[in-house]
């Protein structure tokens, strides 16, 4: 009997660590089966996703988080989860009170940010796709050649919220898998672009906004990898008529300017206010080319 007691324990412990590895990695991020497995998954403040049905409730502009899989964990990051959905919810809302843009309401004040798969035909429902912590992703072949036909059909992607060498090293490396860098090389995007300086806002500095926990917990830092990130990088790759279509704000977190925006005045004051009108100017660079 204590035999079968022992077998029965070391049987229920191993269900219970491939239980625990499967939903960690669906968490992380997995691959396909997104509609059929979405119920456990969460954003990073607990909310469920929203899943793409076979239409959208209005043509209006709704933001697109990019659910990926990663390969590789980075301090502070939390995989496809990161930033998801606030930052896209609270961009657009204000995007609506600044500009005559008609957004997409899940409810009163509460913007459809959709989580969507790069195999799912609903990407080609997005006017533009944004990821953070990209550092960590992985993508197949296949993935990544609907990354490449979306944004050669007049997708638009930002990636944001990745810091340090490591994490730039790997996702350019799986970002060249759908834009090869000699056909779509990855170029600095200078302030003087029309980008800023030719939509609304007249953006004199990309911010290095940190996550708000890194900088309640420094006491104000904002560089979460020292030396090695300090310098800010606003990069990206334009078509063959010279415009941009996916910008990489590398060293900085801007999603966290807008998904924090309300839980602290003086991070408002001091990232959110300088966060804005680099995204408001995005957007409306997004949408007008």
């Amino acid at each position: 009997m204590s035999r079968w007691r022992s077998r029965f324990k070391w049987l229920a412990a191993l269900v219970c660590v491939a239980l625990s590895a499967e939903l960690a990695y669906a968490q992380f991020g997995g691959r396909g089966g997104l509609r059929s497995g979405s119920g456990f998954l969460r954003g990073e403040q607990g909310d469920p996703p929203e899943i793409p049905g076979d239409y959208r409730p209005d043509g209006f502009l709704a933001a697109c988080h990019w659910y990926y899989t990663s390969v590789r964990r980075e301090a502070n990051g939390a995989g496809w989860r990161t930033d998801y959905p606030w930052a896209g919810r609270n961009l657009l809302l204000r995007l609506s009170e600044l500009t005559k843009t008609r957004v997409s309401w899940l409810q009163p004040h509460v913007v459809h940010s959709w989580l969507t798969e790069l195999d799912d035909d609903a990407l080609f429902q997005c006017p533009y796709l944004m990821a953070s912590d990209v550092g960590t992703i992985g993508m197949t072949q296949d993935e990544a050649d609907r990354l490449r036909l979306y944004l050669e059909k007049g997708g638009f992607l930002w990636v944001d919220d990745f810091w340090g060498e490591a994490a730039w090293a790997q996702w350019t490396r799986e970002f060249g898998k759908a834009m090869p860098p000699d056909i779509y090389p990855i170029e600095d995007i200078p302030l003087t672009d029309p980008i800023f300086t030719a939509t609304m806002l007249e953006v004199k500095e990309i911010p290095q906004v940190p996550s708000i926990r890194f900088w309640r917990g420094t006491g104000g830092n904002t560089s979460e990898r020292g030396e090695e990130s300090a310098t800010v990088h606003i990069r990206g790759i334009r078509d063959k008529h010279g415009r941009i279509i996916a910008i990489m704000t590398h060293n900085t977190d801007l999603s966290d300017s807008f998904e924090r925006e309300g839980e602290d005045p003086q991070f408002f004051s001091r990232m959110s206010s300088r966060g804005y009108p680099v995204g408001i100017d995005i957007l409306l660079y997004m949408l007008t080319h």
